[in-house]
């Protein structure tokens, strides 16, 4: 199948999902995450319809959105979903245009300061490790709702990211178990959204974004309330 009709299933499932969860499909962002595809793939991706493209390594992303920014025949908005060191931080700029990795108050400061010296503002997710893995990154999430100890530590990070003056933050990105059972997987997105409605109410921060769900669970992503989910091999097929 070409990736266009990859697209359109992709397309049809979410239209699926939403009809079961009683939602809009329109309420749904479909980030393609081109990791380690081909400029030509990208922009097959991108004549296919498709507005919103992720990329997992800073340097990766570098090399192509140049070209496909100057090839595409429609505006493209690029997010970095991969974990970004502090160290190249500045290579954000100018390339992508939506952090949805933001794991740390260390890397929100900087990122905040870099937008600064540019005159820019710039859009961000947090990044929330909600399944507790330690393989993974983000600001610690786990049972934030049984540890009043992770609670609070994770509100005062919270509150000190938001006050930041160059970083507008838009909502909260996570990632569940890869192979975990799908009740797991349900838990760590309903977990999520528990988070963001409570930090909504209690911190006074409008987070409208809910970034959750990839190739393998995105349909349980989408029932449990994400806005956005980060597909690649669906969409791109498997990764050499």
């Amino acid at each position: 199948m070409t990736i266009s009709d990859n697209i359109k299933r992709v397309e049809d499932c979410i239209a699926a999902v939403c009809a079961r969860a009683d939602r809009d499909p329109a309420e749904i962002t479909l980030v393609a995450v081109s990791k380690q595809k081909t400029v030509a793939e990208i922009l097959e991706a991108v004549e296919a319809g498709l507005q919103h493209l992720g990329e997992n390594r800073v340097e990766e992303g570098m090399g192509k959105i140049p070209q496909v920014n100057e090839l595409a025949s429609g505006g493209v908005t690029w997010h970095m979903v991969g974990h970004v060191q502090s160290r190249k931080a500045k290579h954000v700029f100018p390339y992508f245009d939506i952090v949805q990795s933001v794991d740390s108050l260390k890397l929100a400061k900087r990122l905040s300061r870099l937008a600064g010296e540019r005159n820019r503002s710039l859009t961000a997710f947090l990044e929330i490790n909600v399944s507790g893995e330690a393989s993974k990154y983000g600001l610690a999430g786990y049972n934030w709702y049984r540890d009043n100890s992770i609670k609070d530590s994770l509100w005062t990070e919270v509150a000190l990211i938001a006050a930041l003056p160059h970083l507008a933050i838009k909502g909260l990105m996570t990632m569940a178990p890869f192979d975990a059972e799908e009740q797991a997987i349900r838990r760590v997105f309903a977990d999520l959204r528990a988070l963001r409605d409570e930090m909504t109410t209690q911190l006074q921060v409008p987070l409208p974004e809910l970034s959750m769900g990839m190739t393998n669970d995105y349909h349980i992503a989408i029932e449990e309330g994400a806005t956005m989910i980060r597909v690649g091999r669906a969409i791109f097929g498997e990764r050499v």
